[in-house]
């Protein structure tokens, strides 16, 4: 993986002919852990396509988005019947699950570039039946900024019940701007609540990672890990102690309290 500096978005994608041409889409399969029950045995997979190759590194399927699919196909409360933003989606696996789980409205957004956002796109066509696709929207979005077209998506613009962030800390610079839109764009009420699923690629900046979640404590959040689940590694042959790069955890985010 490229260095966190390599990797802010503000200075991606200014010169598009600069770009290399994209390699052929490829598609990874999740497929189901064993439902709660056999009622709910209403899907079985979800095929994502991801582009060929980009610098935003929505070409793979991560393993954080993979725990991030079963964690969420088994605890449909946190969302069932509300209103669900992804940011940074890539393939937009743990929002189509939610999605195909009864999620009121899901939102799938990436960085505003037609290849990203038309693969998005294509996932919600080719995964969800007809009937649940008019409860998903895909849009292209930078975050940090205005959050007035996410809201509009919401009843009554009151923001979202679920935020997701998959395998997104790693981008160090741009950790303030997407506790900004969190805390903009998540809805006011109690049950509220921010997930963050994330696997240490880099160990050596595992600890620029956390600071992710230092920041949202001095915003007020309350940050608690719920899960941590072993994959293999994305990458074998990458430096760094093989554990900790094949560990993805998981965290909540909800307000403090007296900031509700």
């Amino acid at each position: 993986m490229a260095d966190a500096d390599e990797l802010s978005l503000d200075a991606v994608f200014t010169e598009e002919e600069k770009r290399s041409p994209t390699p052929p889409a490829t598609s990874s399969i999740y497929t189901r852990e064993k439902p709660l029950c056999a009622r709910d045995d209403t899907w079985r997979e979800v095929r994502i396509r991801l582009v060929g190759s980009h610098p935003l590194w929505g070409h793979y399927l991560w393993n954080a988005a993979r725990a991030f699919a079963s964690y969420l196909d088994q605890n449909k409360e946190i969302y069932a019947g509300g209103s669900v933003l992804e940011l940074g989606a890539g393939g937009g696996l743990p929002g189509i699950v939610c999605a195909l789980n009864g999620a009121r409205q899901t939102v799938l957004t990436d960085y505003p570039d037609k290849e990203l956002v038309d693969n998005l796109m294509n996932n919600v066509q080719e995964n969800l039946p007809e009937a649940r696709r008019e409860s998903v929207v895909v849009q292209g979005y930078i975050w940090g900024q205005s959050i007035d077209s996410l809201l509009s998506l919401t009843p009554e613009g009151r923001g979202f019940d679920l935020i997701i962030l998959s395998d997104l800390v790693f981008n160090h610079s741009q950790h303030d701007a997407l506790l900004k839109t969190c805390d903009l764009s998540l809805s006011k009420v109690s049950t509220a609540s921010v997930l963050v699923f994330y696997t240490h690629h880099r160990p050596q900046y595992a600890q620029r990672d956390l600071e992710f979640f230092k920041k949202a404590e001095e915003r007020e959040w309350n940050c608690e890990e719920i899960l941590t689940r072993k994959y293999p590694p994305m990458f074998p042959d990458d430096p760094g102690e093989e554990e900790v790069r094949a560990t993805v955890h998981g965290w909540r985010l909800t307000r403090n309290s007296k900031c509700k």
